[in-house]
């Protein structure tokens, strides 16, 4: 297999390594920023729930963002997923949660003009428009969810310890299915550019058969588990308390209405369902995890009644979210011409 090919898939597993960093806060920020989990423990489950989402299930969300343009060439890949990486690692490196999929459509769209191909206009408007839907639909759920376990709470009159105990078990079951979620919606993000390019072959090892774009996901999955438990401490500060004083229940709440929000923009299966009945449907898009966690805190301070709510740190991450698609479409711009010009290499196909 031909080594240039690890090579510019390098920026790839970067990108991978940053969203792992700046993603694991909001699978399982709330719980550990509440103590209820330690960190170790709730980064392993989690790793191994994202290798299970990106490997089988990670293809749906992928076909969508590769409709907004086909980077065709191996050295462009390489760049679109360094921009987009070194953006989210500037973030990270602040201690802010932003999105990973706002960085890969910038650096994409950044590719685009810099090759002359045209952008799929009702793709990108579809993908943009998730920005919105995501948060405010994570909110909701997180809103209702609030109300029915402080119900279920005040009305089951669970002894203090028990609860502990339930409240601790819901948090390591929804860290699997954040997890699992993650992977499922956000490997398009890290390798998805890389679909076209990879030399990947189907493996079948006594039944157990793996496709070459299986392959490929599960390689970005290892970085992004990579990510999860090295260097993703400083951002799960920042959702852990920093935002809004979280309680374990809330915690729980939080992460199960942005896991959720993830698993619909990623499941073809329940897409299927609901088109074959005529029902509406969401777009297999990679939405942002971290839109999703500050839209399920944020519903939370609402069904609270706005209280406690840190609309300082708010508004940083409100900017980071302004700046990442921006920053990505600049550094891949820039960074495509020098690659092109100064390193002789073939950025796109004709």
């Amino acid at each position: 297999m031909d080594i240039m090919f690890f090579i510019f898939l390098s920026s790839g597993l970067f990108l991978g390594w940053s969203l792992g960093a700046n993603d694991a806060a909001n699978i399982f920020g709330t719980a550990v920023g509440s103590r209820m989990l330690k960190f170790r423990t709730a980064a392993l489950i989690a790793s191994v729930f994202i290798i299970l989402g990106a490997v089988y299930a990670g293809s749906g969300a992928s076909q969508t963002l590769g409709k907004l343009g086909t980077v065709n060439a191996l050295p462009g890949a390489f760049m679109v997923a360094l921009a987009a990486a070194v953006s989210i690692y500037w973030m990270s490196a602040s201690g802010l949660p932003v999105s990973t999929s706002q960085a890969i459509v910038g650096a994409i769209i950044g590719w685009n003009l810099y090759s002359g191909k045209p952008t799929d206009i009702s793709t990108f408007n579809v993908i943009a428009s998730t920005w919105i839907i995501c948060p405010v639909l994570s909110a909701v759920f997180a809103f209702f969810t609030y109300f029915a376990v402080r119900g279920l709470l005040r009305h089951a009159h669970i002894h203090l310890l028990r609860q502990d105990c339930y409240v601790r078990i819901g948090l390591i079951i929804i860290a699997a299915f954040g997890g699992y979620a993650l992977g499922a919606n956000n490997i398009a993000n890290v390798m998805g550019v890389f679909v076209e390019s990879s030399p990947f072959h189907d493996v079948n090892y006594h039944g157990f058969l793996l496709n070459g774009t299986q392959i490929l996901f599960l390689i970005g999955a290892l970085a992004i588990c990579i990510g999860v438990l090295t260097y993703s401490h400083k951002t799960i500060r920042t959702i852990g308390n920093s935002l809004m004083s979280i309680t374990p229940a809330v915690a729980w709440i939080v992460v199960f209405s942005q896991s959720l929000v993830l698993f619909l923009f990623a499941s073809a299966s329940l897409e299927h369902f609901l088109s074959a009945r005529g029902l509406p449907t969401l777009p297999l898009v990679p939405v942002s995890s971290s839109q999703a966690v500050i839209g399920a805190i944020l519903g939370v301070g609402i069904a609270k009644g706005g209280r406690n709510i840190n609309w300082t740190i708010l508004g940083k991450i409100g900017i980071g979210w302004i700046a990442t698609p921006l920053i990505a479409a600049l550094l891949c711009f820039i960074s495509l011409f020098f690659l092109e010009n100064v390193f002789n290499q073939t950025v796109y196909l004709p």
